[in-house]
């Protein structure tokens, strides 16, 4: 699922109110604090969209509407970097992990953390082969 800037805001504001029961406008307006400095329909209209494009839930109590993610972070996440892999990439997992890793925009920390993430999943993939073989 693609969400827009504004509706990545939205979800954010949504997401962090997760824990609660349900969110309304009002609700996702105080999350949001003075940025982007939205008005109240426009953040009923980015609602709007968000329901009608299946990521939110809208329920109706009393005339308030109120609303859940439908869409985990972590799966909109998911979503997003494989749209972006596609696009810039060509679908290359690789390529794009080659560019984090030797010219991305990580740190030297993080770049070293995902070296080892890399290392590690190699070993794990490498005891996986290992299982099942055949034993001689």
């Amino acid at each position: 699922m693609r969400f827009s800037d504004a509706e990545w805001i939205v979800m954010e504001a949504l997401w962090q109110g997760a824990g609660r029961e349900r969110s309304s406008a009002r609700d996702v307006i105080e999350r949001l604090g003075k940025q982007p400095g939205w008005a109240y329909t426009t953040v009923k209209t980015m609602l709007t969209r968000l329901v009608e494009k299946g990521a939110v839930t809208e329920e109706m109590k009393g005339n308030v509407a109120t609303y859940r993610p439908k869409v985990s972070r972590l799966a909109a996440r998911k979503s997003a970097v494989k749209s972006l892999v596609e696009r810039a990439f060509g679908g290359a997992y690789g390529a794009f992990v080659h560019h984090l890793v030797e010219g991305g925009p990580l740190s030297d920390q993080e770049r070293a953390r995902l070296r080892k993430l890399l290392a590690d999943d190699a070993r794990d993939a490498d005891d996986t082969d290992d299982v099942g073989g055949d034993a001689k």
